[in-house]
């Protein structure tokens, strides 16, 4: 199939705006009357907030609004219900109990900076501290005080999976590994801090706008509906340019703070992060510690692998049931293996909250199943590459039978067996990759290494690791090594995705959907797209995302779905108009269709 749009290099919708500066982010947005938003954070990991005096705060000249934990929430319009109050399960708009460093008590809106944060200076706090815990072992500890209700087990219950028996499988192994990694938590650090502006009555088709740092503004509109007790179409949320996302904006109280803020106000609010309110009250990867094991026949093939990962998802949930999930979907699935088992305790603590994060758990889950898989082709005297070309899952898919039902779609990180890949191109990859690394000559013939002078003493660790060079590729204080690993990630589908695609009178193009481009290129790739099905130039096609107002509903900018699923709808919708447009030309110039 020739291409002639889609697939090309054409000039990215938001280059021009970003290096002119013309791009406007955020933080940037101003309106006539804004005021400026400041959060008082918690000095204590755990404690319950007794009382909030905030008379010498609102005395303050320049303070217009100041919330508390108990004037928060909205009462419901229909007078009350499930949800009313949250912006998630775990997480109301303040609350009387604040669960880490850094943890939201209150927040104030003053006409200037200095005097918002002047005014949280003023505000008089009592605190009734409770224990704390700062390791998942001791939050599970059996005699632990809950950090939420339910227990600090944050899914209720150990996620459990298992395909065959692994206790077969380990009763067939002749050699058994097994091992421990840790992998602390981080925090992304992106370029621009998370920030959202809010006000009431800006928009004649809304009583709320929001304009903030976003992966989806259909997602964050649902969110503040339900805290804020009002109809979506009463809530408009729009996502201006994006200054980074790594996956993780936005799963904060930013944008709910601002818009109660700006109610009590009676103005518009700016909240922002400063870069010491991004390490501390975003959200960051989650800290994991992971047994694995495996058994293996004497030829070096796997007959069992389980493994254990504790995953330390701070003081609120956010998305950890599925970073809990896919850290186990490389150690279920990327081995042939007709035996394997993965549990997951997903803890809460009293440590800042973890979050969406890019790969969102794969990397923890792949660093202990490489790392021991390293390991094994070590011990029995195997070239790493040919371990896993013997080892890797294939076409076929793993061994054992399917168990979803035929007419159901089967699950985008499956468990069982006995169903093949539509294309597998792992050993492909790895074959070029070794050609291109000049693997198997490094592997066969070590190279000498000369060591230059003034070349600092780097020793090497005991025991090697992943990218170490062999012992023999040293000399003096030169290391050289080269390393290798695979991996399995889920991508493409995604949550249901729509567009719209219209052609308009003058023949101008419009392509709607309200996805976030979070500096993928969505924007740019989505109209390359209908350009393609439509036969039209790439700059015929005009854009609108990210804004509630008039766009289909969309999902959050996420796991690498957004040209697999938006870009389908976009396919379905530019092909509808095409029909369309041929009908009408096929009944206007009196010839068929073809």
């Amino acid at each position: 199939m020739t291409l002639n749009v889609a697939g090309t290099s054409v000039v990215r919708r938001d280059l021009e705006g970003k290096l002119t500066g013309e791009a406007r982010y955020t933080a940037d947005l101003k309106l006539p009357g804004m005021l400026h938003g400041a959060i008082l954070r918690s000095p204590h990991p755990h404690a319950d907030i007794v009382r909030v005096d905030t008379f010498e705060a609102l005395r303050l000249s320049g303070v217009r609004a100041v919330v508390t934990p108990f004037d928060a929430n909205f009462p419901s319009p229909s007078g009350g219900g499930p949800g009313w109050g949250n912006l998630a399960q775990d997480m109301s708009i303040l609350d009387t109990r604040v669960r880490f460093v850094g943890d939201e008590v209150a927040a104030v809106a003053a006409d200037d900076p200095e005097t918002s944060r002047a005014a949280l200076e003023l505000l008089r706090v009592e605190y009734s501290i409770l224990p704390h815990y700062n390791t998942p072992d001791a939050a599970l500890a059996q005699d632990a005080l809950p950090i939420h209700p339910g227990g600090n087990l944050a899914l209720g219950e150990v996620m459990s999976l298992e395909r065959g028996s692994v206790a077969d499988g380990f009763a067939a192994a002749d050699v058994i590994l097994e091992d421990d990694f840790e992998i602390p938590t981080h925090s992304a650090a992106p370029l621009e801090p998370r920030a959202a502006l809010a006000s009431w009555g800006e928009d004649d088709d809304a009583d709320l706008t929001v304009w903030k740092t976003t992966r989806g503004v259909h997602v964050d509109r649902d969110a503040l509906t339900g805290a804020l007790g009002l109809p979506a179409h009463r809530v408009r949320v729009v996502g201006p340019y994006l200054g980074a996302g790594y996956g993780n904006k936005d799963e904060t109280r930013l944008a709910a703070l601002a818009a109660v803020l700006s109610q009590r106000a009676g103005r518009p609010v700016r909240l922002e992060f400063s870069r010491e309110d991004e390490f501390i009250a975003g959200r960051v990867r989650h800290a994991a510690r992971i047994h694995i094991r495996a058994g293996f026949k004497s030829n070096g093939s796997i007959s069992a692998i389980e493994a254990s990962a504790v995953l330390d998802t701070g003081a609120y949930l956010a998305s950890g049931a599925g970073v809990a999930r896919r850290t186990g979907q490389g150690i279920l699935y990327l081995y042939h293996c007709a035996n394997v088992k993965y549990e997951a305790h997903l803890a809460y603590t009293n440590r800042p909250t973890a979050g969406s994060y890019r790969a969102l758990g794969a990397p923890q889950g792949h660093f202990a199943l490489e790392s021991l898989m390293d390991r094994a082709a070590e011990h029995f005297g195997m070239d790493p590459l040919e371990f896993r070309l013997m080892n890797h899952v294939r076409l076929e898919g793993q061994p054992g039978q399917r168990v979803t039902p035929p007419d159901r779609v089967i699950d985008s990180q499956p468990l069982e067996g006995g169903i093949p890949f539509s294309s597998n191109g792992l050993r492909e990859c790895l074959e070029l990759g070794a050609e291109a690394f000049g693997w198997r000559t490094y592997y066969a013939h070590p190279e000498p290494v000369e060591e230059p002078a003034g070349s600092p003493n780097i020793p090497s660790p005991s025991g090697g690791g992943l990218g170490w060079g062999r012992p023999s590729d040293t000399e003096g204080s030169i290391r050289r090594g080269r390393g290798m690993s695979i991996m399995i990630y889920r991508g493409g589908p995604g949550s249901p995705s729509a567009a719209e695609v219209r052609v308009e009178k003058s023949g101008a193009i419009r392509l709607i959907t309200g996805l976030m481009d979070v500096g993928e290129g969505a924007s740019t790739v989505l109209p390359q797209i209908a350009a393609e099905v439509l036969g039209a130039e790439y700059e015929q096609v005009e854009a609108v995302f990210a804004d509630t107002r008039g766009t289909p509903d969309a999902p959050i900018t996420a796991g690498s779905t957004a040209t697999f699923s938006t870009g389908t709808a976009v396919v379905q919708a530019a092909n509808q108009v095409r029909e369309s447009l041929l009908e009408l030309a096929s009944s206007g110039l009196e010839a068929p269709v073809d």
